[in-house]
């Protein structure tokens, strides 16, 4: 049974490119999320805005969906969030912005 997970894209008010991931990510919908990253980040001219803001659980399934994808997104997190981005390393390898 898969985890509640919504993915919306959109255009931030300065234009660029934005994936908005709602509920869960968990291993039974990573893989879901990982092909919206994907195509998000390939139909892109520049960087993608990946808004983790309204996730409430992301799990070591959805962290490894977000690694290949170091180099074209920036992420949105929430401050709870936030420290386990950073944790992961990814605060190391990409742009992380705090909400």
């Amino acid at each position: 049974m898969s985890t509640a997970l919504t993915l919306t894209t959109g255009r931030r008010p300065d234009g660029s490119p934005v994936l908005v991931a709602a509920g869960e990510v968990d291993m039974s919908n990573a893989a879901e999320f990982a092909a919206a990253l994907a195509h998000a980040v390939e139909t892109a001219a520049g960087p993608v805005m990946v808004d983790l803001t309204a996730l409430e659980y992301l799990d070591s399934a959805g962290l490894a969906a977000l690694f290949p994808h170091a180099e074209r997104i920036h992420l949105l997190a929430s401050p709870l969030l936030a420290p386990v981005l950073t944790i992961a390393g990814l605060a190391d390898v990409m742009t992380l912005v705090q909400s």
